[in-house]
């Protein structure tokens, strides 16, 4: 069997830090170096999609979590998609529709949402770390669904050290017996399932063949969910503006705008100009953000276990997509 790097597929938005690039990709001719415009493209993407669990921490503060997911992305999702259109972008088909609402509300109803929900709970760097195990998650659903095909060594040793450095992040507590310690840890790994089956459902099925018309289409039905889910749990109901802080507000817009809007346009790019290797980068650069700045807005503390976890999730996403050389 050949022994090639893993690459997990790209995501409508990936709040999954773990979600990389998708399928080879057919870069052209002499655009092999890094630009100008490719740095400063990862950069958004590093640090914008890096900083979107520290917004998600402040916003949760004092708006409901499944109305500030929802609306966040139905809203991106809307603007984005009017403006593809307005530049030429046909309209997706009824099919297109339905596929790409699929993998939305795995993706961003169950992913998302659940993220935004347990980082109510959960430091933001504990949420980020998690949700970087995405990887490891992908490639063993994938080897387990019907006619899936065993993975290489490397990848399975990468699943291996994902699934350890889980345990560690998430040990089991004997002390923690109350639900509202140990529902949210479960709400993670529920995320990372739903990102990681959203983004096998997305590699399997013919989507629209835009990617940043599909990510519109993901954060609209997404969003859509989200936002019955937040009616259904009466959080729109005894919803009052005027309780929301400054902050939550201000965060709210910069996830909406910068996290849903700019990053994944830049993301959308670099897609079609650079290659699947370095766009994977974004696996293990992304949670290592979101620590560092956990630490020194939030004052998150780093302890041993926690930063343990986190290297072993980092080594397993470095060992299932970096390239060994020729």
């Amino acid at each position: 069997m050949r022994d090639e790097p893993f690459s997990a597929p790209s995501a409508a938005e990936p709040v999954a830090a773990g979600a990389v690039a998708a399928e080879p990709l057919a870069v052209p001719a002499g655009r092999q170096g890094i630009g100008l415009g490719q740095l400063l493209a990862f950069a958004a993407v590093y640090l914008i999609w890096g900083s979107t669990y520290l917004g998600i921490r402040v916003a949760v503060h004092s708006l409901p979590p499944f109305l500030l997911a929802g609306a966040r992305s139905f809203s991106a999702g809307a603007v984005l998609l009017v403006v593809l259109r307005l530049r030429g972008a046909r309209a997706p088909t009824w099919l297109e529709w339905r596929r790409a609402a699929i993998a939305g509300t795995l993706l961003l109803s169950v992913g998302n949402g659940l993220v935004t929900w347990a980082e109510g709970y959960v430091p933001s760097n504990l949420a980020a770390l998690s949700i970087a195990a995405v990887p490891s998650y992908v490639a063993l659903l994938d080897w387990l669904r019907p006619g899936g095909q065993r993975p290489a060594r490397r990848v399975l040793l990468g699943v291996l050290l994902g699934a350890l450095g889980m345990l560690l992040l998430l040990r089991p507590d004997p002390h923690a017996l109350d639900a509202q310690r140990w529902l949210p840890q479960l709400a993670l790994v529920l995320a990372g399932a739903g990102w990681a089956l959203g983004s096998l459902y997305g590699r399997y099925q013919k989507l629209y063949p835009n990617a940043a018309v599909v990510g519109a289409q993901e954060m609209l039905a997404g969003g859509g969910v989200l936002l019955l889910v937040s009616l259904a749990r009466g959080e729109l109901v005894h919803f009052e503006p005027s309780a929301v802080s400054a902050q939550s507000w201000l965060a709210l817009a910069y996830l909406t705008v910068f996290g849903s809007l700019l990053a994944f346009s830049a993301f959308s790019w670099l897609v079609g100009v650079t290659t699947p290797s370095r766009l994977s980068t974004t696996a293990y650069v992304n949670p290592l953000v979101a620590v560092v700045l956990g630490w020194l807005v939030l004052d998150e503390p780093l302890q041993p276990v926690t930063l343990g976890g986190g290297l072993l999730i980092v080594c397993a996403v470095l060992v299932m997509t970096l390239r060994r050389p020729a």
